[in-house]
């Protein structure tokens, strides 16, 4: 079952917690290396765990990680770690957690040599989910394969975020995502 028919059948209160994020985020394009680094964070923070999870201690994420700001993150000291990991508003994941402040570093030095961590993404594309993942793997941590497909998806860099009878694809492919641009 896709997501899409998934939310339906979902119990007023967690239908309306997906469906804010099914209809506005999943899959659309992000412009902005803050949030396309928010999505890496809880795409990685989701491993072994449900997304609802994730989307309920979003603002928890935000607050933690100050707002995802790459720069600040990437100079967490060992007392942030502490911090986060008595932080019971995240998922309070030691390898995870240094994987977020590790990234932030790779993407500021991606941000160094191609201008920014989307137009690192955008010199990538188009590849399969295999080569992406590859990819991934020697760049980032914690990041194999279910987590760069998702993650990969949710932007709008690989297809299949909606099911093309959802009303929200049409949105979404109006938004041009790299994915649809390229096989035009």
């Amino acid at each position: 079952m896709s997501y899409c028919s998934a939310i339906d059948s979902m119990p007023a209160d967690r239908k309306a917690l997906h469906k804010t994020y099914h209809d506005h985020y999943y899959g659309f394009p992000i412009h902005d290396d803050n949030e396309l680094f928010c999505r890496l964070v809880l795409e990685i923070n989701q491993a072994g765990l449900s997304w609802e999870t994730i989307l309920k201690k979003e603002a928890g994420f935000r607050k933690a990680y100050d707002n995802f700001i790459i720069e600040k993150v990437a100079a967490y000291t060992d007392e942030d770690r502490d911090r986060l990991m008595g932080d019971a508003g995240i998922i309070r994941n030691r390898l995870k957690i240094n994987a977020a402040i590790e990234n932030a570093k790779t993407i500021m030095e991606l941000q160094q040599a191609h201008g920014s961590f989307e137009k690192w993404l955008e010199s990538h594309h188009p590849k399969s989910k295999a080569e992406w993942v590859k990819l991934f793997k020697k760049t980032f941590r914690f990041t194999g394969g279910e987590i760069v497909g998702e993650f990969l998806m949710s932007i709008g860099y690989l297809p299949g975020a909606h099911a093309d009878h959802c009303p929200v694809y049409s949105s979404v492919l109006r938004a041009e995502p790299l994915w649809y641009k390229r096989a035009q």
